[in-house]
């Protein structure tokens, strides 16, 4: 609780000046530059984590590159910025990354207090807890008086909290700064216990190779944590085009428009199909981009169930509430119209 009230003090506590620093034209900035800064996490699996090249892959660093090919028409024209939690709302103040795309989760204080706005909900979290299969618990409700392991700046950190106190837990946090030292924490045996967003503990079981087995996911799913893009207040335009690039990979997932087939829909009549690529209507006027930017964002990048299938089910991860409303799930795209 210390660790997150000090700090929402710290970011509150910036500087008019520097938060008035960021051109308020951020396509402009972004035009002049070349190139979209985009902050991703340093290394979580499944979301934004260095390739074997030093290349960044996952769902998150896609929708970097789905935002690049919109703008641009290249996926490429994009410079990835890792951030720790503690960075990563300075580093979007400041003008230092144009939009932040690192499994953030949105809430009323992130707007209301920190100047930022959330696009839209890229995946569907919530947190749980992580235990070596040693310790013999099988449910969270035998967690009491454990240590666990926390991520300072992070909202799990409330999160947590607020569980053993509902549930007469007695809790002994271990806060750190960034997930590595948590990881390596939690190896150690530092902590009985590893608490963080569901997708988060996946990523670092599956890191662990033939060690995974070694860790247990508990049952118990205790909070909300819708995640997703943010960018700062004040500049409506560039709003638009990071929500809507969100949108356009939903669409085209509902509309069966593949990052294999995106170029043979135009001999089609679907009139929402015709609008998705540009050939009717003035979408990508009114974004300020090409009549053809939906398309390219999804030759670059593919839909979004293509980036859940190259990036979150090889996490062993079912698609759940993520799935497309017509599926079952959450995800819902406005009308492109």
């Amino acid at each position: 609780m210390r660790g997150l009230t000090a700090f929402l003090l710290a970011a509150l506590a910036v500087p008019a000046a520097a938060l008035a620093q960021p051109s308020a034209d951020t396509m402009g900035a972004i035009r002049a530059r070349g190139s979209i800064a985009c902050g991703v996490t340093p290394n979580t699996i499944g979301f934004a984590a260095p390739d074997s090249r030093g290349v960044f892959q996952g769902l998150d660093a896609d929708y970097c590159r789905a935002l690049a090919a919109a703008v641009f028409g290249d996926p490429a024209k994009v410079s990835f910025v890792p951030t720790i939690a503690a960075q990563r709302f300075p580093a979007l103040q400041s003008g230092e990354i144009d939009v932040s795309i690192r499994t953030t989760t949105w809430t009323l204080s992130r707007e209301a207090a920190l100047g930022f706005l959330f696009t839209g909900v890229n995946f569907y979290d919530g947190n749980g807890f992580m235990v070596r299969k040693s310790l013999g618990v099988n449910t969270a409700r035998q967690l009491d008086g454990a240590s666990v392991c926390l991520q300072q700046g992070s909202t799990t950190e409330l999160n947590v909290a607020d569980y053993f106190r509902a549930n007469n837990l007695r809790l002994n946090p271990v806060t750190f700064e960034n997930v590595e030292e948590i990881r390596a924490a939690f190896i150690a045996g530092r902590c009985d216990v590893y608490a963080s967003d569901t997708s988060t503990l996946a990523a670092f079981r599956v890191a662990q190779g033939a060690n995974a087995d070694t860790y247990v996911l508990l049952p118990e799913i205790f909070s909300k944590e819708p995640l997703g893009p943010s960018v700062r207040k004040g500049d409506a335009k560039w709003f638009d085009i990071v929500r809507w690039v969100h949108f356009a990979l939903l669409t085209a997932e509902e509309l069966g428009i593949t990052q294999a087939n995106a170029g043979s829909f135009g001999d089609g009549t679907n009139p929402d199909i015709q609008r998705f690529i540009g050939k009717t209507g003035d979408l990508g006027q009114m974004l300020g981009l090409a009549p053809d930017w939906a398309v390219k964002v999804v030759r670059a990048v593919g839909n979004y169930g293509e980036l859940w299938e190259r990036h979150i089910t090889p996490m062993g991860l079912p698609r759940g509430i993520n799935n497309l409303w017509n599926h079952g799930g959450l995800q819902y795209a406005p009308p492109m119209r």
